[in-house]
């Protein structure tokens, strides 16, 4: 089963306009918010099926956690994710970056897209990823295979302390202790290996056993 990175095409949705949700828009309005309509550097299907052959891609992932009173991890945040050809998967917290968009922003984005708007993320100013994760068109070059194009992931371990509602393509989050999400039986659930991902985040701050 091919594996793929998240925001599959071509039934994502713009966060604001409810149309076709494509990272790689330009500045848009003269107030130069990315994503707004009528921008020129929108792309189209074929537009963006050119670019993803010819240039890498960057996303950006987030395993969301709630920590206790001395900050130490005590749950992890799984996503059950439906993709348009009804294939049912375990994921995190995942989406492109768009033209002009800071990897804080996009990572905002994402994060409000798949938990809701009242997740409430604790975001430093300059969140700094735990590992970068390399997706290829041709499998075995890395752990991570996406047959439509090369990607890098910044990968993001992310505090939550609100109340997750799942929305668009993630049908519900399952908040599981460390052990949980770093075990065997899970990563067998999980899409385009990102059960390696799971488990370099949970080291990164001292929770992997």
């Amino acid at each position: 089963m091919a594996v793929r990175t998240p925001d599959p095409d071509p039934n994502e949705r713009d966060d604001e306009e409810g149309s076709s949700r494509d990272p790689l828009r330009g500045l848009g309005s003269s107030m130069g918010r990315p994503g707004s309509a009528g921008n020129p550097a929108w792309l189209s299907d074929v537009e963006l099926a050119e670019a993803r052959r010819r240039l890498p891609m960057l996303y950006v992932e987030a395993v969301p956690v709630r920590l206790d009173g001395m900050g130490a991890v005590t749950e992890v945040g799984i996503l059950l994710r439906a993709t348009p050809m009804g294939e049912i998967s375990r994921t995190i917290v995942s989406g492109r970056v768009r033209y002009g968009e800071t990897v804080r922003d996009a990572l905002f984005r994402h994060l409000e897209n798949d938990l809701g708007p009242m997740a409430f993320p604790m975001l430093p100013p300059q969140p700094a990823p735990f590992t970068v994760a390399e997706y290829f068109p041709i499998p075995g070059v890395s752990a991570y295979h996406d047959d439509r194009q090369h990607a890098v992931s910044l990968a993001f371990v992310v505090p939550v302390t609100g109340t997750c509602e799942p929305r668009q393509d993630a049908l519900e989050v399952t908040w599981m202790s460390p052990e949980e999400a770093s075990s065997d039986a899970l990563a067998a659930e999980m899409e385009g290996g990102r059960s390696s991902l799971v488990r370099q985040a949970l080291a990164s701050v001292g929770a992997l056993r």
